[in-house]
């Protein structure tokens, strides 16, 4: 014990250590360990967030079934297969026919340099890329859990099959009068022909395998820039719409804020402040 410090039990000089007693009289110091934040934890029933997790680490973390993607994907397929019927319908509609005649040798254009055929095939290609951009867009909002290589490829192989059913489809309305006039007409009759194209077809790999080419391509053009450019403008990193992370404060659960304290009255004889 000394006049500086006349209880040399409890220190001065460090605020955070705390006299306590023990059972023997003697007073020990413990050191108060600071409080610590509480961690970030997301509220009851909300799913975590992937806002920070890219669109690989989303589909490595969530494995599909293999069987019902392909199912998803061969019934998408299908069903864009058969929407070519409409497409092919239209087309017949909005390309024009070719005037031709009927000779001896058989039917010959009527106009030796004819503009109809190129009309033809240039409905087409409008046509198959409209159509590939409303393929796209149906598939992205259809198959949203799908969203990603899946809907593209969906979207892709779709329109390639859409685009062949159209063609046949289209070419056939009329032909079979076109062929009882090509065979029954006298010369010199005058007829049209239905719309066919020019700038496309399908050719046979190894004679089973059937590949598109020319404008019969442009539908899957279509679908596959317009799916790629939705991905690409999409907002989220997994392509399918997330929770947004509630807003939590670091406050620790139980504890209430505590009110602010009034200011103290001013002691009697004090000097009042200035005013402005």
């Amino acid at each position: 014990m000394s006049p500086d410090n006349p209880e040399p039990e409890r220190p001065v000089d460090d605020p955070d250590r705390a006299a306590s007693p023990d059972p023997s009289g003697a007073t020990t110091s413990q050191t108060q360990p600071a409080a610590q934040p509480p961690a970030y934890v997301d509220p009851p029933g909300a799913a975590p967030s992937t806002a920070s997790r890219s669109w690989f680490e989303l589909t490595s973390d969530e494995p599909r079934r293999p069987l019902r993607t392909a199912a998803t994907v061969l019934g998408a397929v299908l069903a864009l297969a058969v929407l070519g019927v409409p497409f092919g319908l239209l087309w017949a509609v909005l390309a024009p026919a070719t005037p031709v005649l009927k000779t001896a040798e058989g039917a010959i254009y009527a106009d030796p340099q004819p503009e109809q055929p190129i009309a033809a095939d240039g409905w087409f290609s409008l046509l198959g890329l409209g159509f590939g951009l409303l393929v796209a867009l149906a598939l992205w909002f259809a198959l949203r859990r799908w969203r990603g290589p899946v809907g593209l490829l969906a979207a892709v192989l779709g329109a390639l099959a859409a685009a062949p059913v159209a063609w046949q489809v289209g070419r056939r309305v009329g032909l079979a009068t076109f062929d009882r006039l090509l065979d029954t007409a006298p010369a010199g009759q005058s007829f049209t022909k239905p719309p066919d194209l020019r700038a496309g077809g399908v050719d046979w790999l190894l004679g089973v395998l059937p590949v598109p080419h020319g404008n019969l391509l442009l539908p899957a053009f279509g679908a596959a820039i317009t799916y790629t450019l939705l991905a690409g403008w999409s907002r989220w990193p997994g392509l399918r719409p997330e929770p947004e992370p509630a807003d939590l404060s670091w406050v620790s659960v139980g504890t209430t804020p505590a009110p602010p304290a009034a200011p103290e009255p001013p002691a009697p004889g004090a000097a009042e402040p200035p005013r402005g």
